[in-house]
């Protein structure tokens, strides 16, 4: 059977029925809440079910911070194994975040053979506390020698174990850190956590001098949107650049897109409703709070959005939700897209990472009030971020690079790579009035009147949205919008958080400073958020991010402007970017080290991977179709028109062949050595050579007779529901 025949058929069938190939998903009850959590060994089930002191101890560890007692973990772990079995678990895995930018686990069985022939359930507490995983199939970036293999795994109680159910049984999984032998972090749990401690130690510190005296903790919180797009699994079958590299390499301009904005909050199609509710089933019985869900901006877009949560948390939960997309995806027929550009000149997708500070008594410390510019602590905080994102925006910028993300920023909906803030009309005003001397009022908006009588007048916002901005101010968190939709939100989160950490301990030493001399605190902390404000100001901009008006300005300011992934990667291990990572604990050196090795090499082998698959489809499954079409065409073309079309068909043929040795012959110059080198020639080299294939190819699709094009069409991965 052609390749062309296996597509139409597919067609065919998708047209026919496009739930054929999808499960039907029964909710077992409409009521939610009455499941949240099942699936979670959290708070309310350790309190059930562990002693009184065992419990207490364990909190305090989670609460606090304080070093877990060895002592308590054989009861734990007695206790956590009978709950995994009341749920159906037969094993049990150690979950980590190596820095391959997903997931990883190794499943151990509880069964345990005994004397006589028989076997017994067991987990010990030495099983829970830590595992030995072969750390040498794992990127290190040179932290260890390949035959050095031992690594281990260290449980996190304050993230609480969970049962991952499958088709035929159920895995109880405990997150954890991921170290090598010597200690080096070889995961993104562990930088994250140490952010987080950073970030509280300082935070606290400015408590302090605001005479708070009920706050012990501080945690930065993350509500991290998750944009992806779901495309017909036996469509995306037919597509192996889409398979191999999660984009696709070619395909031209569908007659219809998102021009007419139809799909933005339109009707959700009934199979992903379907899809949706089983999703969101699987994530309430694990504790994961999601709460929206909606189309996107593209055809076949889709986004949900949890509640907030501690960072740590917020982390887990969407590598779970990432994991859960894609497998629930294909029990429904669908194929989940999570690449932050999987169709050129249609949206691509994020992952927006909503960012605040919480006190463990629940203070926002991001909440402006309704007089912000009475709310001294807030200002405070907020100048704070402001001077963190002035300072080390290169640094945030490097927090979200990668060859997929590169495709995405500045453009439809995606922010630039140029980090600025966006505060909005009201704070931006208060902080100009400070920049100037005092702060003396809040702008004040008026409700909207819709001018019909029935309607109740409705509330503004102290500020529009700007959709535009990579770092937008909205209301009580900032919310960074850079993030890419594949990306572990750890990384960026763990940037954000020593880079604020590093603002606090400067400005709260100049407060201190300003207190020894007898200065008044409340004109001392005035002082020093106006002169935070004047110096750090050039990074504040409400406009459109996407002009080269903004280009030219943001130049002036002296913002960096770091278009591509090998603009950030002398970032990582910079002496300038060593310092901050060791006075805050966040990485050592050999840390920073391997991570310039790991995302460099990532970035080399994810672009060589793209540029085999464009070799592989343009030479094996475009180039015989095109050749095919022409023979038709001679004999079939016999005025000067037609044989113009031949003409165009035999230049694109001609140009196709000489693109592909090119870029073959290209791949094989990869420079050895220094991988900065290697990063350069791919960035420079092998993607400017791919697009000019590419275009070639998307010339061809709309020559050639549609009967022997072999790729599903754009047109119709994104329109076959």
């Amino acid at each position: 059977m052609s390749t062309i025949n296996v597509r139409r058929k597919t067609l065919v069938t998708v047209a026919a029925d496009p739930n054929s190939s999808a499960v039907t998903f029964t909710s077992k009850t409409a009521d939610l809440s009455s499941i949240y959590g099942n699936h979670c060994f959290n708070e309310a089930v350790q309190h059930q079910r562990l002693p009184e002191k065992v419990f207490e101890s364990l909190q305090e560890t989670i609460r606090s911070s304080k070093q877990l007692d060895p002592g308590i973990a054989e009861t734990v772990a007695k206790v956590m194994l009978d709950w995994a079995i009341e749920h159906g678990a037969t094993h049990f895995t150690h979950w980590f975040q190596p820095m391959t930018g997903s997931t990883a686990e190794k499943h151990d069985c509880f069964v345990m053979p005994v004397n006589g022939g028989k076997s017994i359930a067991r987990f010990s507490g030495s099983e829970l506390i830590r595992g030995e995983p072969d750390a040498s199939s794992f990127p290190s970036g040179g932290i260890r020698a390949t035959f050095e293999a031992r690594g281990y795994t260290a449980w996190d109680p304050s993230s609480p174990a969970f049962i991952l159910r499958h088709k035929n049984g159920s895995t109880l999984v405990i997150p954890t850190i991921f170290v090598s032998w010597t200690g080096e972090a070889l995961d993104m749990r562990t930088p994250l956590l140490r952010s987080m401690a950073a970030l509280e130690k300082h935070a606290l510190k400015v408590l302090k001098l605001f005479d708070n005296k009920k706050s012990t903790r501080v945690f930065s919180t993350v509500g991290a949107e998750q944009e992806y797009f779901l495309i017909d699994r036996r469509l995306a079958a037919l597509r192996p650049d889409l398979l191999v590299t999660g984009r696709t390499l070619f395909g031209a301009k569908p007659p219809k897109g998102q021009e007419l904005e139809d799909n933005y909050f339109g009707s959700i199609p009934e199979r992903v409703i379907g899809f949706m509710t089983e999703l969101e089933y699987e994530l309430v019985l694990l504790g994961i709070p999601v709460r929206t869900r909606h189309n996107e901006v593209a055809p076949a877009q889709f986004e949900l959005a949890p509640f907030f949560e501690p960072a740590n948390l917020a982390s887990d939960h969407q590598m779970l939700i990432m994991q859960l997309l894609r497998t629930i995806a294909t029990r429904h027929g669908f194929h989940c897209l999570l690449h932050e550009k999987p169709f050129a000149g249609i949206n691509g997708s994020g992952k927006h990472n909503n960012w605040s500070m919480m006190t463990d008594d629940g203070e926002n410390l991001l909440e402006p009030g309704d007089t912000p510019h009475e709310n001294a602590q807030f200002l405070f905080f907020a100048t704070a971020v402001l001077r963190a994102v002035h300072l080390h925006g290169d640094l945030l910028r490097m927090g979200v690079s990668g060859a997929s993300n590169d495709h995405r920023l500045g453009a439809n909906e995606a922010p630039p790579a140029i980090m600025s803030i966006f505060l909005g009309g009201a704070l931006e005003e208060v902080f100009q009035q400070l920049a100037q001397g005092a702060a003396t009022s809040s702008k004040k908006l008026s409700p909207i009147e819709i001018g019909v009588s029935s309607l109740p007048p409705i509330s503004r916002h102290s500020a529009d949205r700007n959709r535009t901005s990579p770092f937008a101010f909205t209301g009580n968190k900032f919310e960074f919008r850079a993030v890419g939709a594949s990306q572990n939100i750890a990384r960026s989160t763990t940037i954000l958080n020593m880079i604020v950490a590093e603002s606090l301990d400067y400005m709260a030493e100049k407060l201190e400073q300003a207190l020894k001399t007898g200065k008044e605190f409340n004109i001392a902390v005035h002082e020093i958020v106006s002169d935070t404000i004047r110096k750090h100001n050039a990074v504040i901009y409400n406009g459109n991010c996407y002009t080269e008006d903004w280009k030219a300005e943001a130049k002036k300011r002296a913002l960096p402007n770091l278009v591509t992934t090998v603009d950030c990667l002398p970032l990582i291990n910079a002496e300038e970017s060593i310092k901050l990572y060791e006075k805050y604990n966040v990485f050592s050196k050999s840390e920073a080290d391997s991570r310039h090795e790991i995302y460099s090499e990532n970035y080399i082998k994810t672009i060589s991977i793209e540029a085999s698959s464009a070799i592989e489809v343009a030479g094996t499954m475009i180039l015989p179709a095109a050749l095919n079409y022409k023979t038709t065409l001679i004999k079939a073309a016999t005025t000067a028109l037609q044989k113009g079309l031949l003409n165009e068909l035999d230049a694109s043929i001609d140009a196709l062949i000489g693109q592909l040795k090119t870029l073959k012959e290209a791949i094989t110059k990869i420079p050895e050595g220094e991988v900065i080198n290697a990063a350069e020639y791919c960035c420079y080299k092998i993607l400017p050579t791919m697009q000019l294939l590419r275009e070639t190819v998307d010339k061809l699709e709309e020559l050639v007779d549609d009967e022997l094009w072999p790729l599903p069409t754009y047109t119709e991965l994104l329109f076959s529901r």
